[in-house]
């Protein structure tokens, strides 16, 4: 599979497997997890996407338990987390109301937690997960220059920002932020025009995708004309209608990383389909067309 330089020394497998609904499945156990690791690895999807607050502040620990009986697979993975949502659940279920921490003792304290829960000495990529409009930049900038310069993690980044919180962030910082993650789809086809992309090309970052398949519902029956051109493009080269799906984010030249979320093994399987398919420019803007309900001018 092919790979996604985030810097000179440091780089994403092409598809990330995101853990969000790592603790919704029936089993969490450790043998299942790694089952799901193994399935990952054995398409050359190295990097999985975790954040503190998944599953209620409980899919670290779950992915962790996997680590601690199989330790020998953490050196072949990229292990990506976020904090910074402190929501009223688990070790934060005292908290009167879902707000955001940004601050230098929870960005750290969080990391900690992290490092303990998925039992490995450093995280290779840690994001902010959403903007915080209580955020001091200078304080939060050198709370992840301090966690970099620790040894605890080895880059940073964010999640879900604009280009105006980037650049502020980044201007309190001695480390490059090496991607955003941000919602791209077929279902949410913005970011290609409302500059947070362009933003990001820009500077040679790549953008990581969540939600690439819209949460599902890009199969719902509301969208069946367009999952009739991803079936029909699909046929093309063997694969379902997700996999052209996830194909297209990654035909633009941003070399967008989708983030897939899914527990079933047999679909885990599959994932690396995507790398398959090979879209030429009227494919891509023919399922544009289809998702934005119009031709373009």
């Amino acid at each position: 599979m092919q790979r996604a330089i985030l810097a000179p020394d440091f780089s994403l497998s092409r598809i990330v497997y995101g853990m969000w609904r790592l603790g919704d499945d029936d089993d969490t156990g450790p043998a299942h997890v790694q089952a799901k690791i193994e399935a990952c690895l054995d398409q050359g999807i190295t990097t999985f996407d975790q954040a503190d607050i998944y599953g209620g502040y409980t899919a670290e620990a779950i992915f962790g338990g996997a680590l601690r009986a199989a330790p020998h697979l953490r050196e072949r993975m990229e292990i990506v987390t976020k904090c910074g949502i402190v929501a009223p659940a688990g070790r934060h279920e005292d908290a009167r109301v879902k707000h955001y921490d940004t601050s230098a003792a929870h960005i750290t304290a969080s990391v900690d937690q992290s490092l303990a829960d998925m039992a490995i000495e450093r995280i290779d990529l840690l994001l902010i997960h959403r903007p915080d409009p209580l955020m001091n930049h200078a304080e939060t900038g050198g709370a992840l220059d301090a966690l970099v310069a620790s040894g605890k993690v080895r880059h940073v980044g964010v999640s879900n920002f604009k280009p105006h919180d980037w650049t502020l962030l980044q201007s309190a910082m001695r480390t490059p932020l090496v991607t955003n993650q941000i919602e791209i789809s077929l279902l949410h086809t913005d970011p290609f025009t409302n500059g947070d992309i362009a933003f990001l090309q820009e500077r040679g970052v790549v953008p990581m995708a969540w939600s690439p398949l819209g949460g599902g519902a890009l199969f719902k029956k509301k969208n069946k004309r367009l999952a009739k051109i991803l079936d029909d493009i699909g046929e093309r080269f063997d694969v379902d209608a997700a996999a052209v799906a996830v194909a297209w984010l990654m035909h633009h030249p941003a070399w967008i990383a989708p983030v897939m979320g899914t527990n079933s093994l047999s679909r885990i399987a599959t994932l690396g389909d995507a790398c398959k398919v090979q879209l030429d420019r009227e494919d891509w803007f023919a399922l544009y067309t289809e998702a934005n309900g119009e031709e373009v001018p």
